[in-house]
């Protein structure tokens, strides 16, 4: 349930982060998180698309912090 990561392209570079085949699921995990909703991909992309709209900074700097511990743990 990824289908919202190309809306998120320039977000997600701005989080230095690069969109893999290998890395897509874990980064919509994150994004499911960070939005606080695990149903399907347009329920997921109107929240990121809302929380974007509110808070830009806020939520690339979670996004960065989110995927920073993620590589940390691998």
């Amino acid at each position: 349930m990824t289908c919202y990561l190309r809306h998120l392209s320039a977000i997600l570079l701005k989080a230095d982060i690069i969109v893999t085949k290998e890395n897509r699921k874990q980064i919509g995990c994150i994004i499911q998180n960070i939005v606080h909703e695990n149903s399907d991909c347009p329920a997921v992309w109107k929240k990121a698309k809302q929380r974007i709209a509110d808070d830009e900074a806020g939520f690339i700097s979670e996004l960065k912090t989110a995927w920073k511990e993620h590589a940390d743990k691998k």
